[in-house]
């Protein structure tokens, strides 16, 4: 069964962030590239607990999306019985690990 995968703002505020520092406006790779993110984060809605459990919180997990040195942690958490993946937040990971604030 199908999970219905939903963003915080947070995470929607993540992804334009991320398609304006790439330029994916302007460059059909970085577009693919950018485009291809997207479809690994609503890849969630089959298999939603693929993705390990977080450093930082036993609660979330994380789904990775890239290849070094630009690889994205996609933070999620997982209702079964509501059957939502709630994305939280879209980070480096080469970025210091996230608190409370940054996933509100």
């Amino acid at each position: 069964m199908e999970y219905h995968v939903s963003l915080t703002l947070r995470a929607e505020y993540d992804l334009e962030d991320i398609y304006q520092t790439i330029h994916a406006d302007s460059s059909p790779r970085a577009f693919a590239w950018f485009n291809a993110l997207e479809n690994r984060i609503y890849s969630l809605e089959h298999f939603p607990d693929r993705g390990a459990i977080t450093r930082e919180n036993k609660g979330l997990r994380q789904l990775l999306y890239g290849k070094k040195p630009h690889i994205y942690r996609i933070i999620y958490s997982v209702d079964h019985h509501a059957q939502v993946v709630t994305i939280l937040h879209i980070r480096h990971r080469a970025r210091q690990a996230f608190t409370q604030k940054d996933i509100q």
